[in-house]
């Protein structure tokens, strides 16, 4: 039962973090912890062996490094820099490189879609939403959050986190 629970927690969590940041423009410090805690649960209730937790923890150390080198850059969000590594946390080493390249591949597309859409004008019943007009104004970034969440949800089933807790 609590397998069951936990197989669902992190696609849950991937959707909210998406929606967030698509909605605010942000990713909250509650949610990457909310992210890491449920891992926590899961590897529990997965009875992943101490060695795989270690190597799952090491893996979120790599992407967390990187990501705030890319923060410290300018390239990405300090949110999405969290988000990254929390579902590195979940995903491990032997998902990691299919869900950079996901992310990667959706992120540009994503950014491409935002870039286009603000090339005009906002529709009339848009323009009375604050999250769509904030989102279509040029000054503002791109919710890359929706990019990694959507990454994470494509290599999900493939991780070994997710083969433990279906088992």
């Amino acid at each position: 039962m609590v397998a069951s629970v936990a197989l669902f927690l992190f696609p849950l969590l991937m959707a909210f973090a998406a929606a967030s940041d698509l909605i605010t423009m942000r990713i909250s410090n509650g949610l990457v912890l909310a992210l890491v805690a449920a891992f926590a649960l899961a590897a529990l209730a997965a009875g992943m062996p101490l060695a795989t937790v270690g190597l799952h923890l090491a893996a979120a150390a790599v992407v967390l490094g990187a990501a705030f080198a890319m923060f410290a850059l300018g390239w990405i969000g300090g949110g999405d820099a969290k988000l990254a590594a929390a579902t590195a946390l979940w995903l491990g080493f032997p998902s990691l490189v299919p869900y950079l390249i996901y992310g990667a591949l959706l992120g540009g597309a994503l950014t491409l879609l935002i870039l286009l859409a603000r090339r005009w004008p906002l529709p009339v019943p848009l323009m009375g939403v604050r999250w769509v007009g904030h989102l279509h104004d040029a000054s503002t970034g791109i919710p890359y959050g929706i990019a990694l969440a959507g990454a994470a949800l494509l290599v999900y089933p493939q991780s070994v986190l997710f083969a433990l807790l279906a088992a």
